[in-house]
């Protein structure tokens, strides 16, 4: 069955909500719609900062202690935001909207500790936006001993066969963290992060100058690799472990869902 849904993403790297439209049936994609950006305030962003600093010290899931409750309900408002922006902006019925997917925003993931925390309030974000909305998609991949990104490779691997090429194929994402997927025909599929992405960089022109990332990469063309360094860091014990067995799975683990009112009675 085909499904129109969108797609809600708030990164390490604490920029804004992204919003985005497809139609796709779970395992391919047939059409891609608009997309939409909502940009987080400075003090949201220094309001999220300070729940990274308080989640170090989590060790449930569930918890949310001092300032992470709050940054629980200013990262929901701002995907409900988000949301009715979106359909504003490209005149959509929130009713032809089958399902929302919401990833919350990442305060915590330590997969070897099989331990990762995601705030935001999908009940209240249903509710508010009159979406069914799922949810919680790393707990399960980490519980089963993945890195807790079991959407990405599936959907890579959706839009590489929509370009009827032989493989293989690698797809690179540099968000706040780095990560790979290969794709080789429908047999093969292989995905891990490789290392850090924009964070870092972000964390640093930060610190630096106030500024919350390097637009276009201005700062890092004026600069030149630390080859001594670089080398150095490639020794850490990370960059040598194997990548992950090759898995022909094509659905996700399991995800939780919450259902908004739908008034013309719309499937959960």
């Amino acid at each position: 069955m085909m499904l129109t849904a969108i797609g809600l993403m708030s990164g390490t790297s604490l920029d804004g909500v992204d919003v985005a439209l497809i139609k796709t049936d779970g395992r391919t994609v047939s059409a891609l719609g608009p997309s939409g950006y909502r940009p987080y305030t400075e003090t949201e962003r220094s309001l999220l900062r300070g729940a990274l600093a308080e989640a170090t010290a989590l060790d449930r899931r569930d918890a949310r202690p001092g300032v992470l409750a709050e940054a629980e309900r200013a990262v929901t408002i701002a995907h409900a935001e988000a949301v009715a922006a979106f359909v504003a902006q490209n005149r959509i019925s929130p009713d032809s909207i089958d399902i929302a997917g919401f990833h919350g925003q990442t305060v915590l993931h330590r997969p070897e500790q099989k331990l990762t925390v995601q705030i935001g309030d999908a009940k209240a974000l249903a509710k508010a936006i009159r979406i069914p909305v799922v949810y919680d998609f790393r707990a399960a991949d980490v519980a089963a001993g993945g890195q807790g990104a079991p959407f990405v490779p599936v959907y890579h691997r959706a839009l590489a066969h929509s370009l009827h090429r032989d493989g293989p194929i690698a797809v690179v994402n540099i968000g706040g963290v780095s990560n790979v997927t290969y794709i080789d025909g429908t047999d093969t599929l292989i995905a891990c992060d490789t290392g850090p992405g924009n964070a870092l960089l972000d964390d640093f022109v930060f610190r630096k100058l106030g500024k919350s990332f390097d637009c276009e990469g201005r700062l890092g063309a004026q600069g030149v690799v630390d080859e001594p360094w670089l080398a150095e860091a490639m020794k850490l014990p990370f960059f040598a472990k194997a990548p992950p067995s090759p898995s022909n799975a094509t659905t996700s683990r399991r995800c939780r869902s919450a259902t908004g009112r739908r008034p013309n009675g719309a499937p959960r």
